[in-house]
């Protein structure tokens, strides 16, 4: 009996990625998606589409190593603090141990040829695939028909006539085959990482320039309220009663946590990054100050009562 291809997709869940599995399943190869999850990245809008069509779906955690890239990327960074080429590289390896580990065939990827600056240029292809270890192994069904024939073309794995030969930032060739599949609902390309985001990464930049050893906790906290510096603290007022209760998960010991006693309104959280135990007296009182502000009820209050948890 003929042994059935086994392939691992990277998958965003984005159009790309859904065309490479319906490519790779009309060929009756069994796909596995295999989704790398972060600190940085939203994994429920990928979890919903491969339920929604049919696929079996890894999700890997790498938060961790995502962060230490994040810090140090070997080949920079994209407009914002995104380091896409070291990260790209970073799945890529974690691909090919998976591949090893699950008897894989081959790692494929929704990836167009000059889609993406920073990353799917074929230079740039080459080199992910070369420092990923995943040379000949490593199957772009989008634009297979561009670049260098792969392993699983050469052995009769993939039938290569069957793959496609797409190439530059229109989308209008996926639209047109994602019909052919009955693809209807796919998110919009991009604004998946935090990473690309302008104002998140000047944010993200500002952190790690006055606390370079900031950890996921940090992260966390950096995605929730309005985020204000004096000196090396960290003074962060929710928006909303959402935003309120994660700083209240999110405080650690060391945090102060500030409310309003008796009237609705935001949580402060107070977070120093220097060895010094107390907070300064100027900038409890400044949050003291923004929490009030930040309250409909309480802004024009002579004077209002706090309630302060210091963990």
């Amino acid at each position: 009996m003929k042994k059935k291809t086994r392939a691992l997709l990277l998958f965003s869940g984005g159009l790309d990625s859904l065309l490479a599995a319906e490519i790779l399943k009309s060929q009756g190869i069994e796909v596995t998606a295999l989704h790398f999850s972060s600190c940085f990245f939203d994994s429920r809008p990928v979890k919903k589409a491969a339920r929604e069509r049919g696929l079996k779906l890894k999700v890997v955690d790498i938060s961790q190593e995502h962060l230490a890239l994040v810090k140090s990327p070997h080949h920079g960074y994209g407009k914002g603090m995104n380091p896409c080429l070291d990260c790209r590289i970073l799945m890529l390896s974690r691909a090919r141990e998976l591949m090893s580990q699950g008897r894989f065939d081959f790692v494929a990827t929704g990836e167009v040829l000059g889609e993406r600056p920073m990353t799917q240029q074929k230079k740039t292809m080459k080199l992910v695939e070369k420092e990923s270890g995943l040379q000949g192994f490593l199957l772009r069904p989008l634009s297979a028909g561009l670049i260098q024939i792969t392993i699983p073309e050469k052995q009769g794995w993939v039938d290569g006539r069957k793959l496609y030969a797409f190439s530059g930032r229109s989308r209008q060739q996926q639209i047109r085959l994602a019909k052919k599949f009955g693809l209807t609902d796919y998110p919009s390309p991009g604004g998946g990482c935090l990473l690309t985001d302008p104002e998140f990464s000047r944010k993200l930049r500002k952190l790690l320039k006055i606390y370079p050893r900031a950890d996921l906790n940090d992260i966390e906290v950096l995605k929730n309220g309005r985020q204000l510096w004096e000196g090396k603290v960290r003074i962060v007022v929710g928006r909303d009663e959402k935003e309120n209760r994660a700083l209240g998960k999110l405080a650690r010991p060391g945090d102060l946590l500030i409310a309003l006693k008796s009237i609705p309104g935001p949580t402060a959280l107070l977070r120093s990054y220097t060895l010094k135990k107390n907070l300064p007296r100027k900038t409890v009182e400044k949050a003291k100050k923004l929490v009030q502000h930040y309250s409909l009820k309480a802004r024009n209050k002579k004077e209002a009562e706090f309630k302060m948890k210091e963990l």
